[in-house]
């Protein structure tokens, strides 16, 4: 407990930022059920609310948006997040969602030079033989600066921005005092796992404030991706790269958002749209390590139809047990078999409780089967992946972090093939390398391989069972072994009970303190304070104070009906 009260002192300015931008933009209620009204009213904020008007034209997303944006690199990071998380959204949440962007004011590069120093060892003038001041670029969590190495080399250098760490670890915690909050009071969204997808997004966006993590992201898929031959990956110079700067070669090519351009030089774009999906494809699928975010401002176009990604922060990672149970999934809407992509979806969204697991077979066979008999150059493989994730979030079900990664990394990369290519379609690219890798998943050699792993796992559980069963059974002698029930409805109910006690034994302290008060008003002597006797007054203060205390828990304790099913 004293450590939450310290916790929330040292995020007490945070938190009062927090609940202005929201009451701002017009969530008051959604301070006060988060808990920050006392936040706010201890900020002594006087809100100027003059474009009340505008926006009660304006609809919820949006006003979800501009909130996100102002309250700052955390929220709009989280923002990014839920934009690929069609299994928790909808639509109109994700279009709008999609907009949010990170761009902010530069720091001005004599606020960097300290860390700059500290980082490079030197000024950044004398590190290199060339450093631009100005920034080619400005995100919420880092900058980026042109500049030339001695060798002539030229270089982008990323520098993290000053004590933003602190000020995302303040929104973290106050982030996960909600989510806990959320699941408690809120038992609808509960099946959603709030505190599980705010431990998963701190560990990613905690990652991406490492741009040395950055670096080793960017090698590994350099050398995954190196048997392609037409796919660039900045390299890294580790001598500058450090924890809060990090230093790779300038990509000179096509800006992926610039069309018109990659046409005018020559490139075919036909080309690239297949050499993206493949390379993207091949670090999905074979790799099981991937760049989570390959929207058009993270690719360039080179000469030679060679293609380069950049910027590393964000990657996804999926075991060898997932990539089969993708290849399963893909496969299966690809050549239209929806009992399997029911099963796989069943087995990801893992917490069933309150879902009707028949129903939803019956869903995603429905839906599966609408496209029977079309053409496969004619499947969206990225709108039939939103489509499943709609089916899942209608029953009230969530995939785990990683795989809503790997949707949002198909549904971009699918909408990047179409921007350079009308006619491209992920699914075609896609069923070839599918086949091939599960052909290559059940060679006699991979059966053999996973054969022999099986058995040497099970052999050696089964030279641990003695030792288990001795274990267990001394606990059990010993009065340790433990059976856990956890039973929501009764838990509120004893929080209610508890309560209620509560109420009354101060109750029952104010009429103390009104009847023993009364009395020594009776009693001649003894100090005096306004002419009255001083522990008398005292007495009947703090019965008052008790009163309205007791008055202000009542109040708290309401709630509406719909919030205490």
């Amino acid at each position: 407990m004293l450590l939450e009260t310290l916790g929330t002192a040292r995020d007490l300015g945070r938190a009062q930022e927090i609940a202005a931008v929201l009451v701002r933009h017009g969530f008051g209620d959604i301070v006060r059920r988060m808990g920050l009204a006392d936040a706010l009213g201890k900020a002594g904020h006087v809100l100027h609310l003059d474009h009340a008007a505008e926006l009660a034209r304006i609809e919820p997303p949006a006003q979800v948006r501009r909130a996100l944006e102002e309250l700052g690199p955390t929220f709009v990071k989280l923002g990014q997040i839920l934009a690929g998380r069609g299994d928790l959204l909808g639509p109109e949440w994700i279009a709008e969602l999609a907009k949010l962007h990170s761009r902010v004011p530069a720091v001005p590069l004599e606020a960097l030079r300290p860390q700059l120093r500290e980082d490079l060892g030197g000024e950044p003038e004398d590190v290199f033989a060339r450093f631009d001041a100005a920034p080619l670029a400005a995100a919420s969590i880092a900058q980026v600066h042109r500049a030339q190495l001695k060798d002539g080399t030229e270089v982008v250098v990323k520098i993290r921005r000053p004590a933003i760490v602190d000020v995302i670890e303040a929104d973290l915690r106050l982030l996960e005092r909600v989510a806990a909050g959320v699941e408690q009071d809120w038992p609808a969204l509960k099946p959603y796992r709030p505190r599980q997808l705010l431990r998963e997004f701190a560990k990613s966006l905690r990652r991406e404030l490492n741009l040395a993590a950055e670096c080793r992201h960017a090698e590994r898929i350099a050398t995954n991706l190196a048997p392609l031959g037409d796919v660039v990956i900045p390299r890294v110079h580790w001598a500058w790269t450090h924890e809060r700067v990090n230093v790779q070669d300038f990509i000179d090519g096509v800006p992926g958002e610039d069309l018109e351009r990659i046409v005018r030089e020559g490139l075919d774009p036909k080309l690239l749209a297949r050499r993206g999906a493949r390379a993207v494809l091949k670090m999905i699928v074979e790799d099981g390590f991937f760049h989570a975010d390959p929207h058009p401002g993270n690719v360039f176009y080179l000469p030679g139809n060679r293609l380069a990604f950049i910027d590393f922060g964000m990657v996804g990672q999926l075991s060898k047990r997932r990539r089969d149970e993708l290849l399963t999934l893909l496969l299966g809407l690809v050549e239209r078999r929806p009992q399997a992509v029911a099963d796989v979806l069943i087995d990801w969204s893992g917490n069933h409780h309150g879902a009707d697991l028949s129903q939803l077979e019956d869903d995603i066979e429905a839906f599966v089967q609408q496209y029977h008999g079309t053409p496969l150059a004619q499947l969206s493989l990225g709108q039939m992946l939103a489509d499943v994730t709609a089916v899942l979030r209608e029953h009230k079900l969530a995939l785990p972090g990683d795989l809503a990664l790997l949707i949002k990394a198909f549904i971009s990369l699918e909408s990047m093939g179409r921007g350079l290519d009308p006619g491209f379609h992920m699914a075609t690219e896609a069923q070839p390398l599918l086949r091939a890798t599960l052909r290559a998943r059940y060679r006699p050699q991979a059966l053999a391989q996973r054969g022999w792993e099986a058995l040497r796992d099970t052999a050696g559980t089964l030279a641990r069972l003695p030792q288990d069963l001795s274990t267990l059974l001394r606990r059990a002698r010993h009065g340790k072994v433990q059976v856990g029930v956890e039973i929501t409805d009764l838990r509120r109910t004893g929080n209610q009970i508890d309560r209620a006690a509560s109420r009354l034994a101060l109750a029952l302290v104010i009429a103390a303190l009104i009847i023993g008060s009364s009395i020594v008003m009776t009693v001649e002597g003894g100090p005096t304070l306004l002419g009255l006797p001083a522990f008398g007054l005292l007495g009947f203060i703090g019965a008052v104070v008790g009163g309205l205390m007791l008055v202000r828990s009542v109040w708290k304790g309401r709630r509406p009906p719909e919030d205490q099913e």
